[in-house]
């Protein structure tokens, strides 16, 4: 990363911090997924920046992918998981915080345990600890409090436009030696009271473009090039391209998704139905570490 290129991932991480402040004033419970989302997204761009991902709004076992569809009902409650990402000109800021909405004592052990778990973890960063101590860190901590990290899933290194690449920063103790070099990285620890392990569950209405290849129906053609245009290679949702090209737009992604042109990603489902908390912030390394979103 160049200085420009750092400037717009501490940028995007100025921004995350507003916007994690305006998100938990706005959470009551029953209040719908869909308004919750719309509004978080409303105030990223508001604030100058660009939304990297949909917002994810997962509840108890769902432990990530889940985003409301545009006719979605579905109301928060209970664990949920708020995960949202910023972006200016494809540097990101993935932040997640969760929040306890039936006053539960077990939830609220869960959040304690996840976000203990990601301050260790970034203290583990800073005095160049290796992966596989960053892991232990986070695995210790959070069966401190009783209960397992989620052992499938991992923070990541990010690049530009890529939320997912190159390196992975598991969540449990490992054996791998490699200390983190300079680039843009999301740590991202998962505590529940189940088994510790995902499964992909039902289609999220989360997309990727993976290959832009011409489709025949000129209706997936226009919407395959305004999502190479508008999003490249980050995550966007059917609720996005609703809003823009109506309804016609599921059928059209059914066929972009057979045609092979986009991947849906599943929604992630605690295997025993546990519980999921989820904390997370990312952090820029270079001459020293940032914790850009905190």
């Amino acid at each position: 990363m160049n200085e420009k290129e750092k400037q717009k991932a501490i940028q995007a991480g100025e921004i995350a911090k507003k916007v994690k402040v305006y998100a938990k004033s706005i959470i009551k419970k029953d209040m719908l997924l869909f308004e919750l989302a719309e509004k978080i997204e409303s105030k990223i761009i508001e604030l100058g920046g660009k939304v990297a991902f949909p917002t994810n709004l997962s509840i108890n076992e769902i432990a990530a992918h889940y985003t409301p569809s545009h006719n979605d009902e579905t109301r928060a409650s209970g664990l949920l998981k708020v995960d949202m990402g910023v972006h200016i000109d494809g540097w990101i800021a993935d932040f997640t915080f969760s929040v306890d909405l039936e006053n539960n004592s077990e939830n609220k052990k869960l959040i304690e345990a996840s976000e203990k778990a990601l301050k260790n973890a970034i203290e583990k960063v800073k005095s160049e600890k290796s992966l596989g101590e960053i892991g232990k860190a986070v695995q210790e901590t959070i069966e401190s409090y009783g209960f397992s990290p989620i052992i499938n899933l991992t923070g990541h290194e990010m690049n530009e436009y890529e939320l997912h690449s190159g390196v992975a920063i598991l969540n449990i103790e490992n054996k791998n030696s490699d200390k983190l070099e300079k680039g843009l990285y999301a740590i991202e620890p998962f505590a529940t009271n189940g088994s510790g392990k995902i499964y992909e569950g039902k289609p999220s209405g989360i997309y990727q473009l993976v290959d832009d290849k011409n489709i025949r129906s000129n209706d997936a053609r226009i919407i395959l090039n305004y999502i190479g245009e508008e999003y490249r290679t980050l995550p966007f949702c059917s609720r996005w391209l609703v809003k823009k090209f109506g309804v016609k737009t599921l059928f059209a992604l059914k066929q972009l998704e057979e045609n092979g042109n986009i991947h849906q990603y599943p929604q992630l489902v605690e295997v025993s139905k546990g519980k999921v908390a989820q904390s997370e912030d990312t952090i820029l390394i270079d001459d020293k570490v940032i914790v850009t979103s905190e």
